[in-house]
């Protein structure tokens, strides 16, 4: 723990020293620039009403409706903007949900920062590929469709569980002195986590599309006790959350230069069965923007980390990455469109890990309809991710659990689900890669398309996937 934070806080100081060269660069330069022209600028409430319209290789094909309004003012602070509300409902194919209201402000309370979330996410087919990462072995002939109807096939809904989540945050900072910032947040996590509801997934399916009810592999963790009694079907987890933040980014969206540098520490309580969930959880993270050319091109990168400190967490909410500002529906690790693209949603699911991602942003073209500024962009990046701390899970006692909960189950058959010894290869790096197409309007809505492979088959059987969301990931 403590060679992970003398590495974070390295990486920060390093980054400081760059910030300070490009503060003084960036003071020369304030100078030296003209003011922007009036047509450069938005000013008042501007508001839109757009079909949420998106695609996830995870979740499938989303449908729904979404509205940013934000409020300019004069425009002094273009592209910052006094206030911005978001909404969105939404459902995919999947039968993954989104119904969200967010806030955000830096002038509702001088000189502070507001941002309130409020959120109702179903999802009836989450994600659940068992712990460590490579340590669980992932075969697709027991759930692709493309198996469907060939020996060895289980079900679609082999990898998968229910999970719904309701939370609400509201997350505040304060200005220490220059670019310094003190953090501080609270909320409520309140989780609803079972095996698939086969009855519920069929309704109204033709028979040959129907899911068949066998056991998936969140019910053998169950069986097994892999996953604890207390946490099998989720609960409710209020939480405290502080900490301090350099930033000196020249603004929030379509940053061009600066960075964002973050430490904080998120205390989990939990209620009634679940009381024995107590944890303390450490975040770091740093973000650096460094300008290549002009605004066309900026050499972006992350290095982020989650630690348990303290306490035990359910699995669950070690699938939560923890954030001090909501900007994303939610973050999930590791794996998936906000944290290793190509990579299966929660592939990696472990008490800790880090992951990085690193991206070119190509501007290609600049145009104007009306009084609104478009340009459009292009992305290759790579991302990687691993584990720091791992669930320890014991052979022994593994199968002596199996033996006395799951009788009928061949012991002879744990290798095809579980690797332990140095074949296990908890600490492998997962490694992705690809390119993303960017429409951005006024500096600040951002329609985002990202295509990504993996480059070890075990993280998705050697496909590439396509996400489609609004924002950059970071």
């Amino acid at each position: 723990m403590k060679k992970i934070c003398l590495f974070f806080l390295c990486v920060c100081l390093l980054g400081f020293q760059i910030a300070r060269a490009e503060n003084t660069v960036n003071d020369i330069e304030k100078d030296k620039k003209p003011k922007k022209e009036k047509s450069e600028t938005r000013t008042g409430w501007t508001f839109g009403i757009l079909p949420s319209v998106a695609y996830d290789a995870d979740k499938g094909f989303q449908y729904g409706l979404l509205s940013n309004v934000y409020d300019f003012g004069d425009g002094s602070i273009y592209p910052e903007y006094f206030h911005s509300l978001y909404f969105e409902a939404a459902y995919t194919t999947k039968r993954s949900g989104l119904f969200r209201f967010a806030y955000d402000s830096k002038y509702l309370i001088p000189n502070h920062r507001l941002k309130i979330d409020v959120s109702y996410l179903p999802d009836a087919l989450c994600d659940f590929y068992g712990y460590n990462g490579y340590q669980t072995v992932y075969n697709p002939t027991w759930s692709k469709k493309k198996f469907q109807g060939e020996e060895g096939f289980v079900s679609r809904a082999f990898y998968k569980s229910q999970r719904d989540l309701f939370r609400v945050a509201a997350d505040i900072d304060g200005n220490i002195g220059k670019n310094w910032y003190w953090s501080a947040g609270i909320g409520l996590l309140g989780y609803k986590i079972g095996a698939v509801n086969i009855d519920m997934i069929n309704k109204g399916k033709k028979e040959e599309n129907m899911l068949p009810d066998t056991l998936g592999l969140y019910d053998r963790y169950v069986r097994w006790g892999i996953i604890k009694p207390n946490e099998a079907n989720g609960g409710w987890h209020p939480y405290l959350r502080g900490g301090i933040t350099f930033d000196n980014r020249d603004r929030q969206q379509n940053t061009k230069r600066g960075m964002n540098a973050e430490i904080f520490w998120t205390y989990n309580a939990a209620f009634g069965e679940d009381k024995g969930f107590n944890n303390l959880m450490f975040n770091a993270s740093f973000r650096h923007f460094v300008p290549i050319y002009k605004d066309y091109i900026t050499f972006a990168y992350r290095l982020a980390a989650q630690l348990t400190v303290a306490g035990d967490a359910p699995f669950y909410l070690n699938n939560y990455y923890n954030n001090l500002f909501i900007q994303r529906v939610l973050y999930e690790g590791l794996g998936g469109g906000n944290t290793l693209r190509g990579v299966m949603r929660n592939r990696i699911t472990a008490p800790g890990y880090a992951f990085g991602n690193v991206e070119f942003r190509f501007k290609i073209c600049k145009f104007d309809i009306g009084k609104e500024h478009f340009f459009i962009g292009l992305n290759p990046f790579i991302d990687a991710g691993m584990i720091l701390q791992p669930y320890e899970i014991d052979e022994l006692t593994l199968r002596n659990n199996i033996a006395n909960q799951d009788p009928d189950f061949d012991l002879s058959q744990l290798d095809d689900y579980i690797v332990f010894g140095d074949q296990a290869n908890i600490y492998r790096p997962h490694l992705s890669g690809g390119i993303g197409l960017k429409l951005m309007m006024n500096d600040n809505f951002v329609l985002s398309v990202d295509w990504a492979a993996p480059f070890d088959k075990r993280d998705n059987d050697g496909m590439a996937n396509i996400y489609v969301k609004m924002g950059y990931m970071f």
